[in-house]
C-alpha cells in the first residue's frame, strides 16, 4: 500500500491558491475515478482509497502536514518508503513537474513538517511548478490564486501529474524520473 499525500490549506479561502497544487492533483485524480474523501478527524486529514493506495490530503493546514503524514503512516502501518509527497514548488515553473527521491525540505514548511514527523529525508516526493516568483514574499505568492490567464496551463499540468503518479506506482521512482522530470 502506498500513502499518498497532497500538501495544502484546507478551507474556502485557499482552495484555488498556488500552495494547493498537492490538492489539486488529489482532487482532480479522485474525480476522474469517481471516489470521493472522506475526513477523519483522529487521523487530522481527509481520505480516500484508490485500489491499493490510500490518498489524503491533511486537514492541520500546511506547516503542520507532518502531523496527519504520521497519524496515517501509525494507523495503517505504512513504511515511509510507501510514501509519495505532492506539493508545490516555486522553484519551478508553472507546468513543470519534478520527482524527487528524497532530499532537504527546500523552504518548503509542509515537507520540513513531513520531515521532521516521520524522522527521514529519504521519501519520494512529486513537485508541481508553480514559477516564477514575481518579485514579491514567496509567503504572499503561494497563497495568491492563480492568475486567470494560467488556468489553462494549470490543467493540462494537473492531467500530466496523474499521469505522472501512475506511472509511478506502476514502475517506481527512477523510472518516473527518467520519464517525467
Amino acid at each position: 500500500m502506498k500513502l499518498i499525500t497532497g500538501l495544502g490549506n484546507i478551507g474556502e479561502k485557499y482552495c484555488f491558491t498556488r500552495h494547493n497544487a498537492g490538492f489539486m492533483v488529489l482532487d482532480k485524480w479522485a474525480m476522474d475515478n469517481n471516489i470521493s474523501f472522506r475526513e477523519e478527524k483522529k487521523l487530522k486529514c481527509f481520505i480516500a482509497k484508490m485500489g491499493d493506495n490510500l490518498l489524503i490530503k491533511p486537514t492541520t493546514f500546511m506547516n503542520l502536514s507532518g502531523e496527519a503524514v504520521r497519524a496515517v503512516m501509525d494507523y495503517y502501518k505504512i513504511d515511509v518508503k510507501n510514501l509519495l509527497i505532492i506539493y508545490d514548488d516555486i522553484a519551478l515553473d508553472l507546468g513543470r513537474i519534478r520527482f524527487r527521491a528524497n532530499g532537504s525540505d527546500g523552504g518548503h514548511n509542509g515537507i520540513k513538517s513531513i520531515i521532521k514527523h516521520t524522522g527521514t529525508k529519504e521519501f519520494d516526493r512529486l513537485k508541481i511548478g508553480i514559477g516564477p516568483q514575481p518579485n514579491i514574499p514567496s509567503e504572499n505568492y503561494v497563497l495568491q490564486n492563480f492568475a486567470q490567464n494560467q488556468l489553462p496551463e494549470l490543467k493540462n499540468v494537473l492531467k500530466t501529474a496523474i499521469e505522472a503518479v501512475e506511472f509511478y506506482l506502476d514502475n517506481g521512482i527512477q523510472k518516473a524520473q527518467n520519464q517525467y522530470n
